[in-house]
């Protein structure tokens, strides 16, 4: 029997208003050549954001129906959909429930077009999905003029010159639940027999197995963290205070009662290794540590705090603040270094420890990139994070690639 045709969907949908002027593109991909094999866009009138979207789905889902219409003779299309909009991904995996009213018809009809096995999803940044952006305002812009979106007037594609869709991907070792990872297993995904394909989509109960969960403590307070004094990898090392040594016997009697951590991990610095110590002692397990977790490197900051840093190097600083690419004065880590260490670290750990719940003791900036990286969120948000101490947040990693944040800064075991 001739194996299915295998293709990628790239789609989009805007809404100029959200509700507002409304338009969806679509694109179906060769992914061994790269080659554009259908384009689809269309003006919907007045909708929200979300609809057009799902629209953008049904159309890319439905053009790759009909590049190969006689599913009886080869069981049809094999399709992995990339879209920028997080909830249409997540809610045709499985993963969220779809609750808008709007939203339950159309994912349903998507849900129709191909069997749920034979459809894959990944979240891509929108700056990977240019092409059926591009589409999707083409047909809001025909629409403006009182016209339809036409073929032969697109020039989409000219944003999205490729010779492959596996050169636009990143590679297979990128880091789990963020772009890198999510397109490593798109590309598995494509070459998996249809046979062992799992199911998803909506409606379908995909069956990815138990996910590697981390449950991300923060380490008890030091003398410097009430004074909010940078405090990384470069500096003292300091222990834990008498009010951190509390905050990790409270850490250590939840997760006592709570009787789920199966592994401790922790940071190579003194005040994640007390931290953790006093969870393991109470739950007789080992800790290992892994050096890819500790705290940034401050470099000069070591030990000052905020206001001190801006009077002293305040260019430094300001460049800090302005890109994850700036490292702190005196030879410290930019952000961008930390993210490449803590994901390298992440992807071994969820290797290691795949289907198993581990507590990962660490610090604010490894714990804020894993968030970060989790829900593809752009460096400037490690500032629009709050995590205190001896806190707890909780990630799981699936099997298919994606992630789920499930908690971040919980205290509650502290009170």
């Amino acid at each position: 029997m001739t194996p299915p045709r295998q293709f990628v969907i790239e789609a989009d949908g805007g809404s100029r208003g959200n509700p507002g002027p409304a338009g969806y593109g679509a694109v179906v991909i060769d992914p061994v050549t790269g080659e554009t094999l259908a384009e689809a866009a269309e003006y919907i009138g007045v909708a929200t954001n979300n609809v057009a979207e799902y629209k953008g789905l049904i159309a890319g889902l439905r053009a790759a129906k009909a590049l190969v219409p006689d599913t009886s003779a080869d069981g049809g299309p094999r399709v992995h959909v990339r879209m920028d909009s997080k909830l249409v991904v997540e809610q045709m995996s499985g993963r969220w429930k779809i609750k808008h009213p709007d939203m339950k018809p159309l994912a349903a009809e998507a849900a129709r077009i191909l069997p749920a096995s034979d459809v894959t999803y990944e979240w891509i940044p929108r700056e990977r999905n240019k092409h059926a952006d591009r589409l999707a305002n083409e047909a809001m812009d025909a629409g403006k003029r009182g016209r339809q979106w036409e073929p032969s007037s697109s020039t989409a594609a000219l944003d999205t010159p490729r010779s492959s869709v596996a050169d636009a991907l990143p590679p297979v070792s990128g880091p789990p639940g963020d772009a890198a990872a999510g397109a490593a297993r798109a590309r598995a995904a494509l070459n998996r027999p249809a046979a062992g394909t799992p199911q998803v989509g909506w409606a379908a109960a995909p069956d990815l197995g138990a996910p590697a969960t981390f449950l991300l403590l923060r380490h008890g307070e030091t003398a410097l963290t009430p004074e909010k004094r940078f405090s990384g990898s470069g500096g003292t090392d300091p222990e834990l205070s008498a009010t951190g040594r509390r905050q990790a016997e409270c850490a250590a009697e939840a997760f006592a009662a709570r009787g789920t951590v199966q592994e401790i991990v922790s940071s190579p610095l003194r005040r994640c290794r007390e931290t953790a110590g006093a969870v393991a002692a109470r739950l007789g397990l080992e800790v290992r540590i892994e050096d890819g977790l500790r705290e940034t490197d401050f470099g000069a900051w070591e030990g000052l705090t905020f206001g001190e840093v801006r009077e002293r190097h305040r260019a430094d600083m300001d460049a800090w603040l302005a890109s994850a690419k700036a490292a702190p004065t005196g030879g410290g880590e930019s952000f961008a270094e930390v993210a490449r260490r803590v994901s390298a670290a992440r992807d071994r750990l969820i290797t290691r420890h795949a289907g198993r719940t581990v507590l990962v003791v660490t610090h604010v900036t490894p714990i804020k990139t894993l968030v970060r990286l989790a829900l593809g969120a752009p460096p400037e948000s490690l500032f629009r994070m709050e995590l205190s101490a001896a806190s707890l947040s909780t990630v799981a990693y699936y099997a298919d690639g994606n992630a789920s944040v499930r908690l971040l800064n919980d205290t509650s075991h502290l009170r």
